[in-house]
């Protein structure tokens, strides 16, 4: 088991990865990692996630409070949106939060990552919802995520950025690396024309290879069996976040809402990638 000092080094490692990758820029995102249920290691606020040093990391408590930090330190002040995802997934040993490009775009368009274009996306995301807008260090984006901890292991936060959590900081990381490459190729794709979406036999197929994989973490393909294809990899009636809203998965089902057809759906979706300048 990695020691404290192993960990704050391996925070800082993946700081340099996300700013590297462009994930990042000047001071922003932030790092956390469990090290047990009453302690946390956390990246410091205002400083670049690409130049950290262990002296830079801080530990708090599930609240937040500071239980240790260097001089001219402070936990970021998003750390509350961390402790909710611990407090909701117990089973989560490492929170990841960036703003990588292509994802995030797709987080200010209002775009939920929900077409099943690719099996790796499939098998390891299944849908990626958008948590709806809340104004940063306060409590309304924890808020608002916490309605999709039980279902998901990615989200995009509507107009900011994405968060990932997984079982240790490496996987946590390597959600986020999945969710900014299955953006990337959803735009680029939309670029060449649209892509072409897996059929609901195909999905469930990779649906049962995770199964089988028995792979950690929450997946649609766990909690929910219904499968209709319009807004979602499972089912077709998720809010306008791309959440599945049937069989126990997070959203709501608005009864006076209307039902378009796929052709009506992919028309709309045209217009308003056209009005994007995506097509």
């Amino acid at each position: 088991m990695a020691t404290e000092y192993e960990l704050k080094k391996q925070i800082c490692d993946i700081g340099k990865r996300i700013y590297n990758r462009n994930m990042v820029a000047a001071n922003d995102g932030n790092i956390s990692v469990k090290l047990n249920d009453h302690e946390f290691l956390c990246t410091p606020t205002g400083v670049s996630k690409g130049f950290m040093t262990p002296e830079f990391i801080c530990k708090v408590d599930e609240k937040g409070n500071v239980i240790q930090a260097n001089k001219g330190f402070k936990p970021s002040s998003e750390i509350k949106m961390h402790m909710r995802v611990y407090e909701k997934r117990p089973d989560v040993g490492a929170v990841v939060h960036a703003h990588p490009t292509f994802a995030t775009a797709f987080a200010i368009a209002g775009i939920p990552l929900t077409q099943p274009i690719m099996p790796e996306a499939v098998i390891a995301l299944g849908c990626v919802p958008i948590a709806e807008y809340g104004t940063p260090s306060t409590m309304e984006i924890p808020d608002n995520v916490e309605k999709y901890l039980p279902y998901y292991d990615a989200v995009l936060l509507e107009s900011h950025g994405a968060l990932t959590w997984s079982v240790d900081l490496l996987a946590a990381y390597h959600k986020m690396e999945s969710v900014e490459f299955y953006a990337e190729l959803l735009y680029k794709s939309k670029m060449l024309g649209g892509p072409k979406e897996f059929d609901k036999e195909t999905v469930e197929r990779l649906y049962e290879i995770r199964r089988q994989f028995n792979l950690p973490g929450k997946h649609p393909a766990n909690l929910c069996l219904n499968k209709h294809t319009l807004n979602c990899h499972n089912c077709g009636k998720g809010s306008a976040a791309g959440a599945c809203a049937t069989n126990g998965c997070s959203g709501s089902v608005n009864s006076d809402a209307k039902t378009y057809s796929p052709e009506v759906v992919a028309e709309i979706t045209k217009q308003v990638l056209s009005q994007l300048g995506m097509q």
